[in-house]
């Protein structure tokens, strides 16, 4: 497993580095004991906010890739140790309920049947209408102007792979290629608690 720790406004010194590697070992260890796929790389970016309104300046935000799903959670704090706790804690939870999820397991630890894919409502895109679907940028700027752009790899899935996946980053929406119909969609997580699904309309 590789492990790439870098810091944004912030010294990263020995001390915090073992530290911070100490707490990725941690959950490294849970995704094993978990018999979930192999970790392939770790990265932990720290970085302090110079914003003096800011209360919680300290954030860490950190992203585990697999050879199967890619888990994501970012905390923040007064003090970038209790932000590495904070973080690592968080992936820890997500981690635990990955696996109650593919594994069936209820509440209670019963097991319970999965169907194969979720009974998702295929939703048009105007009816996102107030629902959060997007990522904010504290930067960002006047005339809502575009800010940030990411690219990434569309991965092949089912939808029920891409409601676990959506739920592993901790976003509101998730963009991958349906296997079933090799096109590209959008699953959202509603108000209610249920996720929406977005697809291309036929032509």
């Amino acid at each position: 497993m590789k492990t790439q720790i870098k810091g944004r406004n912030v010294t990263v010194t020995p001390a915090l580095q073992d530290y911070a590697n100490e707490k990725i070992e941690h959950v490294h260890k849970l995704l094993q004991q978990r018999k979930i796929d192999e970790v392939t790389r770790v990265e932990l970016e720290l970085k302090v906010e110079k914003n003096p309104s800011i209360p919680e300046p300290a954030i860490a935000e950190a992203t585990v890739f697999t050879r199967g799903p890619v888990i994501r959670a970012r905390e923040s704090s007064t003090d970038m140790y209790a932000a590495i706790d904070l973080v690592t804690d968080k992936l820890v939870r997500r981690v635990k309920k990955y696996h109650d999820k593919i594994h069936g397991r209820t509440r209670h630890g019963h097991e319970k049947i999965i169907p194969p894919a979720p009974d998702l409502e295929l939703a048009p895109v105007a009816a996102l209408g107030d629902e959060s679907v997007g990522e904010t940028d504290e930067h960002a700027g006047d005339n809502g102007r575009i800010v940030k752009t990411k690219q990434f790899a569309l991965k092949p899935m089912s939808v029920h792979e891409a409601t676990l996946q959506l739920e592993l980053v901790g976003h509101d929406f998730f963009v991958f290629t349906n296997a079933e119909s090799n096109r590209t969609n959008v699953v959202y997580r509603r108000k209610d608690g249920h996720y929406g699904l977005i697809e291309p309309a036929e032509n």
